[in-house]
């Protein structure tokens, strides 16, 4: 799952962690945008539920130098030594320039550059010298971690996904259908062992489909008019379906964009439906070749903001572990104070 879960304050999510594991869910991942940091819903869930495994997906990497990405990641890994999974990525210009000053420049060369940075100085390596895209001079962590956390690529086309095959401990998937897994697998090739394929789901356990379908043109227009986004979906084959979108996005016609998306396509990129029937579409993307479905919760209409009780339950009817069928109902989960 997905962490923190919207409309429950952080200093609450010890109840959301013991209901997410109470519930079948092995994993707890975050996402560093415009709200909480990668790190600190991570770092509660390790010091709350020590049986949950961790990770990021991702933290981008021109949003912290080189360095402190490296210490960031090296105490979430000294403090769940071996249950942690570093994600990085290279995010977008919105998040990177427009929100963090930084320039955003050469990003395939950059992720590489701090991709292979991290993997020497989360070794206790000292690292010294100029790569393609910045330079270190004599860094070594203080305190390298015992276990150093398997480095994940979020990646979308060939370039990264192959960059990912050769260099990574696993990719990172984002904003695709069950369908589209085994194009984006096939460009990794032959894997190494313990190479992991993680992708990032977005549900909305409604039954609502209108509602449903509303939120998720309202995402789809947002991320897939980004020209990283927009990019991979021509190369998925999606042109033809998101052409009217594009054009209408470009021409500052929100309302026509909103209307131009297709239901078949807001149907294979957000999962919905009852919690029962979301599982059952998650299970497609692991029998499509995900090792680790990552599910982002997405508001529905029966849950009200502010009824974490409500919201639990939720929770623990989707928390059926997605590789087999429930044979009993849950038990409840905790209620919030």
């Amino acid at each position: 799952m997905t962490v923190p879960l919207a409309g429950v304050p952080l200093a609450d999510h010890a109840a959301v962690y013991a209901a997410l594991a109470d519930s079948g869910f092995t994993d707890v991942w975050s996402a560093e945008v415009n709200g909480t940091d990668a790190f600190t819903p991570l770092t509660l869930a390790a010091a709350w539920q020590p049986g949950l495994r961790l990770g990021t997906a991702i933290t981008p990497v021109f949003t912290r130098g080189p360095g402190l990405l490296a210490m960031s990641a090296a105490a979430l890994a000294d403090v769940a030594p071996g249950r942690f999974a570093l994600g990085i990525g290279a995010s977008s210009p919105v998040v990177v320039t427009d929100w963090n000053a930084v320039e955003y420049a050469e990003p395939v060369r950059r992720t590489r550059d701090v991709l292979r940075f991290l993997r020497a100085a989360l070794r206790g390596e000292t690292v010294d010298g100029a790569f393609d895209t910045f330079a270190v001079r004599r860094f070594t962590l203080e305190r390298p971690p015992v276990v150093p956390p398997p480095l994940l690529l979020a990646a979308l086309r060939p370039g990264m996904l192959r960059l990912a095959a050769a260099e990574a401990d696993g990719v990172v998937l984002n904003w695709l259908a069950a369908t589209d897994v085994p194009r984006a697998v096939a460009e990794l090739g032959e894997r190494r062992p313990q190479f992991e394929v993680v992708a990032r789901i977005f549900v909305c356990p409604t039954e609502d489909a209108d509602y449903a379908r509303a939120l998720g043109r309202r995402m789809i227009t947002s991320y897939l008019t980004v020209p990283a986004y927009a990019d991979f979906h021509r190369w998925l084959g999606r042109e033809p379906a998101l052409t009217g979108m594009w054009q209408a996005w470009a021409a500052g016609d929100r309302r026509a964009a909103l209307a131009a998306v297709p239901d078949e396509v807001v149907d294979a990129l957000i999962v919905h439906g009852s919690p029962e029937q979301c599982r059952a579409q998650v299970h497609r993307y692991v029998e499509a070749g995900v090792d680790v479905p990552v599910l982002a919760l997405l508001p529905t209409p029966e849950v009200a903001v502010g009824d974490p009780a409500a919201l639990l339950t939720l929770v623990a009817r989707l928390g059926c572990r997605v590789t087999r069928t429930c044979q009993s109902p849950p038990e409840p989960p905790p209620v919030l104070p």
